[in-house]
């Protein structure tokens, strides 16, 4: 890859400690908006998931060789997983209402994810004994760059969603993102996500908008997580249920097959905004196996599984500083604020048109990568082939997502419209004849997936 990119990679170096601090700080409020929604949508602990979400990314960054600016969140994959372990109650003040987590049975969801972030370690391993070419085979960019595409579109609907509460607050929010990025000077320039967030926020709270008595009732000091509620505590309870543990194994694990196909969509995107070769150097094995180890940490402790973070590859991508020091400081600080279920709660009381607005301008740069991907790899879209494949990982990606059901349903196995078109995608490839890539060196000597012209 060629480096004409020029971003900064030193931040300590170029824009010294303070100002290094800020990022980190913005790209832990870029993720906040998501992260902290799976929990909420499942029952999860919110405090426990900004703990595992840190010490899962700083996990990953050691077995990542520090080089990967790569920040991990909760995925929403597996969300439907934990929906067919543990639904829903009905909820006693909303008679006919399903709002209530079955937290009871959340552990067995977390030991099918635990197992699923086995899963990581089992490809890792792969790339390892047979190759970056053999396995990446399965992986070109004409798989990788729609699924990155659609990775961002099919967010796009929730970042929608949330700005319908209240579009002046989420416009706000999208203009000062804009305004800063685009006419704003040294430091304002490259934090301009943060300000959208706190500027949005203040001013959704002058208007009466949030409601501060979550936070007023909340504690200054607590624990993340509280060990009846593990993996850990379940395994020792003297009923367990070695049914619905199978149950949950082959329910979610085969999840696993779609988020590792994101995650190697991650890390192209990741490596397109960069300019740096993440595949090769420190490499997929290693990569996978950051998150694959760092899943299972986290179902093991009752949070929910992680993932490559879109979010934080948009904000890479709009302030241009991609040393991943900046996210280590995230991921510390989401740590430390893991212990305040005072600020947890401040942030669940964040406006929802704060995080859709600038999460539509995040989630646009996330499909704005994937078609760089495409773009840069010279893809041949006169060929048939190609073209199929694009256009049957899209439909489905998409089409699933947005109809009446929402996710394609095998037996008891609920699969997502970006796990089906992973799946599909990868097989088409597989299948279809007419290959026009190869693995090897491109003209400045980085090994990479390029294609014929």
């Amino acid at each position: 890859m060629n480096q004409k990119n020029e971003g900064i990679y030193d931040a300590r170096g170029q824009l010294g400690w303070p100002k290094t601090i800020v990022l980190g700080f913005q790209h832990m409020f870029a993720m906040f908006g998501a992260t902290v929604l799976v929990p909420a949508l499942t029952g999860l602990s919110v405090s426990a998931t900004l703990l595992f979400a840190g010490l899962g990314t700083l996990l990953f960054h050691l077995l990542t060789k520090r080089k990967v600016p790569a920040f991990l969140g909760s995925s929403f994959a597996f969300i439907g997983g934990y929906a067919a372990i543990a639904p829903m109650l009905e909820g006693p003040a909303n008679p006919g209402v399903f709002n209530v987590p079955n937290t009871e049975l959340l552990p067995y969801a977390c030991f099918g994810v635990l197992i699923a972030g086995l899963m990581y370690v089992i490809l890792a391993a792969c790339f390892k004994i047979f190759g970056m070419k053999k396995v990446m085979r399965f992986f070109p960019p004409i798989v990788v760059g729609p699924i990155i595409i659609c990775i961002g579109l099919t967010l796009s609907s929730s970042a929608i969603n949330n700005c319908n509460t209240n579009w002046l607050i989420a416009l706000l929010a999208i203009a000062v993102v804009i305004i800063c990025n685009i006419w704003g000077k040294g430091m304002i320039k490259i934090i301009p996500i943060l300000l959208g967030f706190l500027v949005s926020y203040i001013v959704a709270a002058i208007c009466g908008e949030v409601d501060f008595t979550p936070v007023k009732e909340a504690a200054w000091i607590g624990l993340p997580f509280h060990m009846q509620d593990t993996v850990i505590g379940l395994l020792s309870k003297p009923d367990l249920d070695t049914g619905l543990l199978v149950t949950s194994i082959f329910t979610i694990a085969p999840l696993s097959l779609a988020t590792m196909v994101e995650h190697i969509g991650d890390i192209c995107a990741i490596s397109s905004t960069c300019e740096r070769n993440f595949i090769t150097d420190p490499g997929l094995h290693r990569t996978l196996l950051g998150d694959g180890l760092a899943t299972s940490l986290a179902a093991l402790f009752g949070a929910p599984a992680n993932t490559t973070y879109g979010e934080n590859t948009g904000v890479l991508a709009l302030s241009k500083v991609y040393d991943p020091f900046v996210i280590r400081i995230a991921a510390v600080l989401a740590i430390v604020f893991s212990f305040c279920p005072k600020f947890a709660a401040l942030i669940r009381i964040m406006p929802a048109a704060t995080i859709g607005g600038v999460s539509m301008v995040l989630y646009g740069m996330i499909s704005a990568v994937g078609v760089r991907n495409v773009v840069e790899n010279k893809v041949d879209f006169t060929k048939s082939r190609n073209v199929i494949i694009a256009a049957i990982i899209m439909v489905l990606a998409l089409g699933i997502s947005n109809s009446d059901a929402g996710c394609v349903t095998i037996g008891s196995i609920s699969l997502s419209g970006l796990a089906v078109a992973s799946i599909v995608g990868i097989l088409l490839n597989a299948i279809l004849p007419g290959k026009d890539y190869e693995f090897g060196k491109d003209e400045q000597g980085d090994t990479s997936v390029n294609f014929k012209v």
